[in-house]
This record gives C-alpha cells, sequence and structure tokens, in this order.
C-alpha cells in the first residue's frame, strides 16, 4: 500500500500546461549542469522515471521538440548535440531576478535616490520656500496659494514670490559596479555548492541592471589564478576551476575597469568563501592555501586602501563562517572603509539586493 501524498494546495498548479511544469523544472537544472542541455534533459528523464513527471499523451521527447520549436533549444543537425539559445540565457536572469529579488517594475532611467536640494528628477513631499532659480514645475500650487491666503486674506487674490512654496526634489544617481565571483575550488569543496547561488545572483543583478537602472553598468569579473572579465550571456555556463585564489587580480582588474567608468558612484560586489590564497610575480605564481600568508595579505590590504583612497568602497560578501576567514575580511573592510556582510547561501541575494538599492545613500547639505 502507498498510502497518501500530501502537499501544499497551489491553485496555479492545475492551469499550468504539461510544457510549464517540465519547463520550469528544465530552467533550475541549467544553473546546476552549467548551461549544458544534454546534462539537463538526462537529469530530467531520470527525474521522470522516478517521479512520474510525465504521462502517455505527453513525454521528453514531446517536450524537446516543444523547447526547438519555441525558441530555447538548438539541435546540431550533424551530431544531434543541444545547446541553449540566447532566449533561454534571457529566461534564465529574469527567473532568478523573480527569485532573488522578487518581480520589479521596469523604470526607464536609473533610480537611487540621494537626499540633494535643487533640482532633480522626482519630487517628494517635502517643501520649503521659494529661491531665485527654482524650476516652475516644482512648486507645490497648493501650498503656494494656502500662504497666498494666510499672508494677503481671501477678500483679494494675490501671490507674491514669498507666498511660493516648492517640492524638494530626488536626484537619481548612476552607479557602476563591478561583480567580483570567487571560481576557486573551494567554492565545490565540502559537499557544499557555493558556485550557483553565486550565479543566479549576478544573473539577477545583472538582469534587475539592465531593466530597472538602464543608465547603470555592471561589469562581471571572476577570479581563480588570475583574473578576468566575461559577458552577461556567459554566466550560466559559468563553472568552477582547479585554482586558487587571487583576490588581488580580482582588486586589480575591478579598479581598472572602474577608472573607464564615467559615473560619479562607483562599488565592487566580491562574493567570496576563503582567504586570498595566491599572487602573481612575474611569470610565476605564489601560492600558499595554509593559513593566512602574510606577502599575500599585505598585497591584498595595499589594494584596498588604494580603492578607499578612489572612493571605490568594496562590499564583500562572505559565504563561510570560518572564524580566522571571518578576521581576514573584517580587517580587509576596516582598511577600505567597505562593508562586509556575512551570509549564507539563502541570503546571499537578498543582501545583495538591499545594499544596491540603498547605494550608500547621503544627505547632502
Amino acid at each position: 500500500m502507498k498510502g497518501f501524498l500530501f502537499t501544499k494546495y497551489d491553485p496555479d498548479q492545475n492551469s499550468q500546461s504539461p510544457f510549464d511544469k517540465l519547463f520550469n523544472l528544465f530552467m533550475e537544472l541549467l544553473h546546476y549542469t552549467s548551461g549544458d542541455p544534454t546534462e539537463a534533459l538526462d537529469w530530467l528523464t531520470q527525474l521522470d522515471r522516478k517521479h512520474g513527471l510525465t504521462n502517455k499523451e505527453y513525454g521528453i521527447g514531446d517536450f524537446i521538440e516543444d523547447l526547438k520549436e519555441q525558441g530555447y533549444l538548438d539541435e546540431n543537425k550533424l551530431d544531434g548535440t543541444y545547446k541553449i539559445t540566447g532566449k533561454s540565457e534571457q529566461t534564465i536572469r529574469k527567473r532568478s531576478l523573480d527569485e532573488i529579488f522578487g518581480k520589479l517594475k521596469k523604470s526607464k532611467q536609473g533610480n537611487h535616490s540621494i537626499f540633494k536640494s535643487g533640482f532633480g528628477d522626482e519630487m517628494n513631499p517635502e517643501t520649503r520656500p521659494y529661491e531665485f532659480g527654482d524650476a516652475l514645475e516644482a512648486i507645490d500650487y497648493t501650498g503656494s496659494l494656502k500662504n497666498a491666503f494666510i499672508n494677503h486674506g481671501i477678500g483679494q487674490l494675490s501671490m507674491q514670490q514669498d507666498d511660493l512654496e516648492m517640492h524638494e526634489m530626488d536626484f537619481k544617481t548612476q552607479t557602476s559596479t563591478v561583480l567580483m565571483i570567487d571560481i576557486s575550488h573551494s567554492m565545490i569543496l565540502y559537499g557544499e555548492d557555493r558556485i550557483t547561488p553565486a550565479k543566479k545572483v549576478a544573473m539577477a543583478l545583472s538582469e534587475l541592471i539592465t531593466t530597472r537602472y538602464p543608465k547603470d553598468t555592471l561589469d562581471i569579473v571572476v577570479f581563480g589564478n588570475d583574473a578576468w572579465q566575461i559577458e552577461m550571456k556567459e554566466l550560466p555556463y559559468l563553472t568552477v576551476g582547479p585554482y586558487h585564489t587571487n583576490t588581488v587580480a580580482g582588486l586589480e582588474l575591478s579598479m581598472d575597469i572602474l577608472r573607464r567608468r564615467k559615473n560619479p558612484n562607483k562599488q565592487i560586489f566580491m562574493i567570496t568563501d576563503g582567504k586570498p590564497t595566491c599572487l602573481k610575480v612575474g611569470n610565476k605564481y605564489y601560492k600558499n592555501s595554509f593559513g593566512i600568508d602574510s606577502k599575500i595579505l599585505n598585497r591584498t590590504l595595499n589594494l584596498a586602501g588604494q580603492l578607499r583612497r578612489l572612493k571605490i568602497p568594496v562590499i564583500t560578501f562572505m559565504i563561510a563562517s570560518d572564524p580566522y576567514l571571518q578576521k581576514f575580511v573584517r580587517e580587509f573592510t576596516e582598511v577600505n572603509n567597505g562593508k562586509a556582510f556575512y551570509s549564507s547561501l539563502d541570503g546571499l541575494g537578498q543582501f545583495i539586493f538591499e545594499d544596491y538599492e540603498r547605494n550608500k545613500r547621503k544627505r547632502v547639505k
């Protein structure tokens, strides 16, 4: 006797087509196979055998044909191999955004508010007296009429300059961000997959910026023994290598990228699970994975100080709980005057979103 299986009632589940049900699972599997559709379809087939995902009317073969017809999958006619399309890559980014950041409405302009009076992009509820040079569209007509009645009486309407009340304006800042992702071997060690959540966050942040903050820029840097820049479309295929952690190389490349950006607000988000263990000296690598190496540490802290002088904060998202590793992050953060979050894998996306939205706002007098 099999007994009963109780699940949470989902009214939307019954309205999903067989394709949609399989598609949701297929998209999730692509995260774990680094964008390899053949491996994802193999896993999907095994799950179907075990859990009965399909029926006689609609099987995995039908699902594959639908993927091809709808433009999610390309088949090589010569060897029969599959490759996901640009449409699939964009879908993965959108799903990551919905999962981590929630559904966000598209905006046509940057939306990082700072508190500064004067000409701006958006009115706020606060008002102040008129000053010479204020824009006419910022006049608070209700408040101005009220002042006129109070100052001159209601018998004969008269409005003077002193009666005018103006809305405060919030400026919208533009921000250039570099997202550094650690792809050293430790990101998959000890039975914990840390690279997949990091990739999800990167894809969600990419989609967030391109849809809600199109005037902002996001560059993505990965670092292992060396550091190199990757395109947004490469994120689904990102894998961990047999690398050490050359944090210095990642910071140097990020600094070079941000020097070329014209936006006044610049920042680096660094997702890592460990300490720096590698330097490139000339054409050779200096490596030490045992504890904190003073030679590597000093180079890393020197860069933290340089970035501080350039007013580029480094916001470190530490996804490891070892006390001596957290001690290194605290020291690095103090030198840079940046921020550090000690996050679980589940909370990583929320931390990054909230900090990106805050954007280190300050009141300017």
